[in-house]
């Protein structure tokens, strides 16, 4: 009977999966915002060179 309680028990308790599934989620979001992070950052960066580059060649 006790395993019978447990096994029932165990069905019903859910701690586990929503931790997981919690898991899973943050994970999700920390690879998104990586990639938009970098896919940003690149064109950022290419934004500056360019304003650099004509601030150089104005100069002169």
């Amino acid at each position: 009977m006790k395993v019978l309680k447990f096994i029932k028990k165990l069905r019903k308790d859910t701690d586990g999966a929503t931790m997981i599934e919690y898991a899973i989620l943050a994970s999700l979001i920390a690879v998104v915002s990586i990639a938009a992070i970098t896919t940003v950052g690149t064109k950022v960066s290419g934004t500056f060179t360019e304003v650099g580059t004509k601030l150089t060649t104005t100069s002169r």
